[in-house]
C-alpha cells in the first residue's frame, strides 16, 4: 500500500472502524451486557446507582488501558520481528550453501 502513513494521517485509514459480525457470540454477549447495565441503572437509586455507575466507568477505563497495553506490546513485538528479519541475520549455525 503506497503512502500508508500519509493516508493514516489524513484519516483515510481507520484501524478502529470495526464491528461485530452479525449474530456472532460476541455480539450476543455485548447485547446481554448492555441490557443488564440498562436494567440495573433503571432499578438502582441513590448511592447504589452511583456505586454501580462508578463500577461501570472504572471497568471501562481499565478495559481501555488494557487494550492500549496489548496494542503497544503487539506492535512492538511485530517491530522486533521486522528488525530481526531484515537487520539481524545472525544464526547459531553457518550456512554451508552460502557463497562467500
Amino acid at each position: 500500500m503506497k503512502k500508508f502513513i500519509t493516508e493514516l494521517f489524513y484519516g483515510n485509514i481507520d484501524p478502529q472502524a470495526r464491528g461485530f459480525k452479525k449474530d456472532s457470540y460476541l455480539q450476543k454477549q455485548m447485547s446481554i451486557l448492555s441490557n443488564c447495565e440498562s436494567a440495573l441503572t433503571e432499578k438502582l437509586t441513590g448511592d447504589d446507582k452511583k456505586t454501580f455507575l462508578s463500577f461501570v466507568n472504572a471497568s471501562n477505563i481499565v478495559l481501555g488501558e488494557s487494550e492500549l497495553d496489548r496494542f503497544m506490546v503487539g506492535f512492538r513485538l511485530g517491530a522486533k520481528f521486522v528488525y530481526d528479519t531484515f537487520v539481524d541475520d545472525s544464526t547459531p549455525y553457518d550456512d554451508l550453501c552460502k557463497e562467500d
